[in-house]
């Protein structure tokens, strides 16, 4: 089984559009790119694991020829907007050949992507599957249960899925993908000992004014240290929303100040906002370090490939 990050990236993705704030003009300078979040699991069959703007270059790098089912974590644009690029898949398919795409999210999601999808569920490009949050559900290999997220008002369906498949020794393998979220008001026992947990980290620092209802990195941690994943954990939805020391784009709408940033167990200047791949994963080593924490915490990027 592969796992692949398609995208880590935030809603716009990074470097932003018009954006000349110190992270993206840095990862203009590196050429370092984050498209929106997207995943996908392969092994006897291709799980997609949401369907954003991006969708349509993310498979072509990753010469992906068929998708067997897809999960949708929520209704926001950048987890479900390339819907649309899975029509390739039926119109390059050998005539009456091919079945709809089983499309997998809660009733509150598709009543938003519906509206704007509804034409590929009567063109037979996909098939919309309505699942609901503590009902484990069968996709080919794989085992989902949904599980309820905090993503705000405008996120009513969110959910994040906890997957389950057997590796090729017959091993039970979890997988927790928190998708989006501010917070889990309850966590159900199933999400506890993954093997791998996908989390969110938009900031680095949890925010004073927290709008968007992102998780930081600073909370993250104690959602690692709860779930006590036991072989890894990837950060992924990256942002550039923290303010950065001497930046002049810290005026931007987009920028929220840390209510108490992040700072070494033993004191003193809280630890610097990364401003590219190789210091994101150089910050959060040290973080963990600092707190002698024993979990292993990628930083992932776009195309990373895990085998499990």
């Amino acid at each position: 089984m592969d796992l692949i990050f398609l995208g880590t990236g935030a809603a716009w993705g990074l470097p932003q559009l018009n954006c000349d704030c110190f992270m993206c003009r840095e990862m203009r300078l590196k050429g370092e790119k984050r498209q929106r979040t997207a995943l996908l699991l392969t092994g006897k069959s291709t799980l997609l694991i949401d369907c954003g703007p991006d969708i349509g270059s993310q498979l072509s790098r990753n010469k992906v020829s068929s998708i067997d089912a897809v999960l949708i974590t929520h209704e926001h644009g950048d987890h479900y907007i390339g819907l649309d690029e899975l029509y390739p898949f039926k119109l390059t398919s050998p005539k009456k050949e091919f079945r709809p795409i089983p499309v997998y999210l809660t009733s509150k999601t598709w009543e938003v992507v519906g509206r704007t999808f509804g034409y590929l569920e009567e063109t037979t490009v996909i098939r919309p599957s309505i699942i609901n949050s503590g009902t484990w559900f069968q996709s080919g290999e794989f085992e989902i249960l949904p599980f309820d997220t905090y993503h705000g008002l405008t996120a009513r369906g969110s959910v994040g899925f906890a997957i389950k498949f057997k590796d090729l020794s017959g091993r039970e393998i979890t997988i927790v993908y928190t998708s989006d979220l501010m917070e889990l008001a309850e966590i159900p026992v199933e999400l506890f000992y993954p093997d791998y947990l996908i989390i969110e980290t938009f900031w680095l620092n949890q925010p004073v004014d927290n709008y968007p209802c992102h998780m930081s990195f600073q909370k993250a941690i104690r959602y690692i240290k709860r779930l006590r994943p036991r072989t890894e954990t990837f950060l992924v939805h990256m942002g550039d929303s923290d303010v950065i020391k001497g930046d002049p784009a810290n005026i931007m709408a987009k920028k929220n100040r840390p209510r108490d940033p992040l700072r070494p167990s033993s004191g003193g200047e809280p630890y610097r906002v990364p401003l590219n791949q190789a210091g994101w994963q150089e910050t959060v080593d040290r973080i963990m370090s600092d707190r002698n924490l024993p979990y292993k915490v990628t930083v992932a990027s776009d195309d990373l490939c895990i085998r499990i």
